[in-house]
C-alpha cells in the first residue's frame, strides 16, 4: 500500500456527503477449534449505502479529499513502522495492554501476545483461542484478565454460544497465569451480572481488584435483570487467583441514572457503566456510564464513593470511556455515537456530536466538580462508508502539556493537544482509506496507546500497528518509561 505524507493535515469539511449513513441497529489450544464467538456480539451485517453516496466517495478519492481504499496517509510527524496482520485469531481486534517488552492484544476469538522489544518488527509469542466478546484485556504481574460479554454455554475456552435467557449461560471475567508468556494458563473465572463488557484493575501488593462494567439488562435474562445500576468488584489474590470472588456491587445510580428517551431524546438510558478509568496515585476514578459521567473516590477500592456526576443531554449519546490528564485536573470523556457501527465523522453529524468532551476538575476533596470546557472531534473528512467514532486512547506523558493519542475506528489514529481545555487541536494523525465504498463497515483502530516511546494501535481488521511520532511537543515523552501499562489504570508517570 502507498504511504502518503500529507502536510498540512487535510482540513476541508466534516463529510464527503450530506446524508449520514444509517446505524447498524498455531494456536495455544485453550479450547477446541469448534469454539466460536457469539454472533450476537459481533458487528452486524454491513449496511449498503446509496449509489449517490458511493459515487460521492469515489469522487472524493479522485480529488484527494479522502484516501483511496486501504491507502495509508499520515501527517509528516508520524512514521508507520510496522503492521502485523491477523493470524490464527480472525475475530475483531480489540483492546491492548503492555508489560515490559510485551504487548497483549484482545480479539473476539481470544488474545495474542507480541514481543515488541524491537518495535519495528513485533514478533508473535502466543495466540490463545478463547472466544467470548469482546475480550477486553489487562495484565498485572503474572496475571492476565479477560472480559467475556457474550452469553456462553459455560466458562471454559471451549464454550459455545447460548442464549442469555437460559439460566445455565455464563458471562464474566476470566483469569490467566502468564508467567510463561509462550504458554498462558487459564486459572480462574468469576461470573458477573450482565457479563463483563470492559473491566479496570486496581492493583495492590497482595490482591488485584477488578471493576467490572456491564449494562443492558432484561427481564428475560435470569442473571441480568434490571435494575442494573452499579458495577461488580472482584478481589483476586495474586498467590491464589483461583480464589477470585465478587466482594461488592456498589450502586452508583440510586436514582436510576439518566432516563434516556423520551425524556432525553437521542441519549442512552443508564443501565450500568461502559468503562471506568482509575488513577490510583490520586485515589480517583472516572466512569463513562451510558448516559452519565462520574467522578468518584477509590480510596477504599472495595467501596468506591461518588464525588460528582454530569450529563450532556444535547450532544452526548453514549458515554463510552474516560481519560485523566496527569495532574488530575481534567477528564476527557468520549461519546460512542452510533454504538461503534455508524459513519458519524461527516457534515450531517457535525463537530459536537460523537466527539470528546473535555471537563476540568475544579475544587477540592468531596467538593470537586466536573466543569465542561469544550468538544474535540477530528475534522479530517471521512466517507459515509467509514464507521468513525471516538474510541480508546491514552495520554502522552509530557510535563506541562496535556497530550493524547486516540483511536477513531476508520477515522484512524489522532494525536491532539488539550493543554488549553477550551481550544483542543490535532497535531498529528495516521489513517487508512475506506475498506470499501459500497457498504458501511466496522474497521480501523479500536485502541491507540502510547507506551515507552511508541504508539501501538490494534486495528479491528488490519492487525497490530506500530507508529512513531517525532514532534517537539511530544518528544520529551520518549524519555519516560513504565514497566506495565493498562491504560484504564493510569500510572503517575512523574512521581515514581
Amino acid at each position: 500500500m502507498t504511504s502518503l505524507h500529507t502536510t498540512p493535515v487535510r482540513r476541508r469539511r466534516l463529510g464527503v456527503a450530506a446524508a449520514a449513513a444509517g446505524l447498524f441497529a498455531t494456536l495455544l489450544m485453550a479450547g477446541p477449534a469448534a469454539a466460536t464467538p457469539d454472533p450476537g456480539d459481533s458487528a452486524s451485517t454491513p449496511e449498503k449505502v446509496s449509489t449517490r453516496q458511493e459515487a460521492e466517495a469515489t469522487a472524493a478519492i479522485r480529488s484527494g479529499e479522502i484516501p483511496g481504499v486501504d491507502e495509508i496517509v499520515h501527517s509528516r510527524n508520524i512514521t508507520h513502522l510496522a503492521n502485523v496482520p491477523k493470524d490464527a485469531l480472525q475475530g475483531l481486534n480489540t483492546d491492548l495492554a503492555f508489560q515490559g517488552k510485551y504487548a497483549f492484544a484482545g480479539n473476539y476469538d481470544g488474545f495474542r501476545i507480541f514481543d515488541i522489544s524491537n518495535p519495528k518488527s513485533p514478533k508473535t509469542v502466543a495466540q490463545v483461542l478463547c472466544p467470548g466478546s469482546q475480550n477486553d484485556i489487562s495484565v498485572s504481574g503474572n496475571l492476565l484478565f479477560l472480559s467475556t460479554d457474550s452469553s456462553r454455554s459455560d466458562n471454559s475456552c471451549a464454550s459455545t454460544t447460548q442464549p442469555a435467557t437460559e439460566k445455565s449461560s455464563w458471562e464474566g471475567m476470566k483469569v490467566f497465569d502468564i508467567s510463561d508468556k509462550r504458554n498462558p494458563k487459564y486459572v480462574a473465572a468469576v461470573e458477573t451480572a450482565c457479563g463483563s463488557h470492559t473491566h479496570t484493575i486496581v492493583p495492590e501488593r497482595k490482591n488485584v481488584y477488578v471493576y467490572v462494567s456491564s449494562y443492558s439488562p432484561s427481564e428475560t435474562f435470569p442473571d441480568c435483570r434490571p435494575p442494573h445500576d452499579g458495577i461488580s468488584i472482584i478481589k483476586v489474590p495474586r498467590q491464589a487467583p483461583e480464589k477470585a470472588r465478587i466482594v461488592n456491587f456498589p450502586v452508583l445510580f440510586p436514582d436510576g441514572g439518566n432516563p434516556g428517551a423520551p425524556t432525553n431524546p437521542g441519549v442512552s438510558k443508564t443501565t450500568g457503566c461502559h468503562d471506568i478509568t482509575v488513577l490510583p496515585s490520586k485515589d480517583l476514578a472516572a466512569g463513562a456510564c451510558m448516559g452519565d459521567g462520574l467522578l468518584f473516590s477509590i480510596k477504599d477500592p472495595e467501596n468506591p464513593r461518588i464525588i460528582d456526576r454530569v450529563q450532556d443531554n444535547v450532544n452526548f449519546a453514549f458515554w463510552h470511556s474516560a481519560t485523566f490528564n496527569q495532574r488530575a485536573d481534567k477528564v476527557v470523556f468520549t461519546d460512542e455515537l452510533g454504538g461503534g457501527g455508524a459513519a458519524t465523522c461527516n457534515e450531517e453529524v457535525g463537530p459536537k456530536r460523537g466527539a470528546d468532551g473535555i471537563y476540568d476538575i475544579v475544587g477540592k476533596g468531596d467538593h470537586r466538580k466536573l466543569v465542561f470546557r469544550s468538544y474535540f472531534k477530528i475534522d479530517r473528512p471521512q466517507a459515509d462508508t467509514e464507521v468513525c467514532v471516538a474510541h480508546n486512547g491514552s495520554i502522552i506523558p509530557v510535563k506541562g502539556r496535556d497530550l493524547m493519542v486516540q483511536a477513531w475506528y476508520q477515522g484512524g489514529v489522532s494525536v491532539w493537544d488539550f493543554t488549553d481545555s477550551s481550544k483542543p487541536k490535532e497535531i498529528g494523525y495516521f489513517e487508512r482509506g475506506p475498506v470499501t465504498l459500497d457498504e458501511v463497515t466496522t474497521a480501523g483502530p479500536w485502541s491507540a496507546y502510547y507506551y515507552n516511546g511508541y504508539i501501538y494501535s490494534n486495528d479491528i481488521e488490519k492487525g497490530f500497528d506500530v507508529l512513531r511520532i517525532d514532534d517537539r511537543r511530544t518528544d520529551p515523552a520518549k524519555r519516560v518509561r513504565t514497566d506495565e501499562l493498562n491504560v484504564q489504570t493510569q500510572p503517575d508517570y512523574f512521581e515514581r
